[in-house]
């Protein structure tokens, strides 16, 4: 598949996995969700799980695999949404997110034949579980396979974050690709607010890392930043700069939807907004 043709396709998975994310959030009745979150990182799972990532899901546990970290587990529903749109979940799975008995959890839980790797929730650890990840691989001998890691940018004020990146480095793990959903909000306010990371990109920078900025909705940088194969044992972090609650006018910017409930009302606006 040419480049266009890829970047197209992640486009109108994008486009579904947004839809997806709204009913898997309105289906959950008063128990709500993370669902402002949950949009602003609809393209970069998109491009992840629809372009970049070397997966099959027809052999989950396939040596040569790519591995993918969701470290702000809140965000579980669009990994959910992405894992649908590449096979690992049946039709209709999506609608036991957050419903007894369901495999589908509000947080990933490891489910290494489903294409969960790893249980995330607790924030601050995504990263280290990726160097570790890396590690593991290099004494396996796999050199081949990739480890993605999400994050978000609240997260980053775990000092976890930190000692894992400057881990990355030391070790030389440039099959690491960690990227930064900045959508500039977090439970308790602006990120700005509650405890600013600016200069962000020269943080990562002078932890050793080839960082690049994108526009987190921009499928086509999205996909060029992550195909980009990082070299001579320096990791790579791709902030790719995001809305929270992108794509349903009423939740974009707005803390309220940070996790929330939908009435129909809500619903309905949402759904003819992301339909047309």
């Amino acid at each position: 598949m040419s480049r266009d043709d890829m970047i197209d396709k992640c486009r109108k998975i994008a486009k579904q996995m947004r839809i997806d994310v709204v009913k898997m959030t309105f289906q959950t009745g008063n128990l709500g969700a993370h669902i402002g979150g949950g949009l602003s990182m609809v393209e970069i799972m998109a491009v992840l799980y629809g372009g970049v990532m070397k997966l099959d899901p027809t052999r989950p546990l396939w040596e040569d695999r790519d591995r993918f970290i969701l470290s702000k587990g809140h965000g579980a529903l669009t990994l959910y949404a992405a894992m649908r749109q590449k096979g690992f979940i049946k039709e209709g799975m999506l609608e036991t997110y957050k419903q007894n008995d369901t495999l589908l959890y509000g947080h990933p839980s490891i489910n290494a034949e489903l294409g969960i790797e790893f249980s995330s929730g607790s924030l601050g650890q995504g990263l280290s579980l990726g160097v570790g990840t890396c590690l593991a691989l290099i004494r396996k001998n796999n050199l081949s396979s990739r480890v993605f890691v999400l994050l978000g940018d609240g997260e980053c004020n775990e000092g976890s974050v930190w000692e894992a990146a400057t881990s990355a480095s030391h070790y030389r793990l440039d099959r690491l690709i960690v990227v930064i959903d900045k959508n500039g909000i977090q439970y308790d306010g602006t990120t700005n607010e509650v405890l600013s990371m600016e200069p962000f990109v020269k943080k990562w920078e002078a932890f050793g890392f080839q960082t690049v900025e994108v526009d987190g909705h921009n499928v086509e940088e999205l996909y060029d930043a992550l195909s980009i194969t990082p070299k001579n044992g320096v990791p790579l972090a791709v902030i790719a700069n995001t809305v929270k609650g992108k794509g349903v006018s009423y939740m974009e910017h707005n803390p309220k939807y940070h996790n929330a409930r939908l009435s129909q009302s809500d619903y309905d606006k949402a759904l003819s907004e992301l339909e047309v």
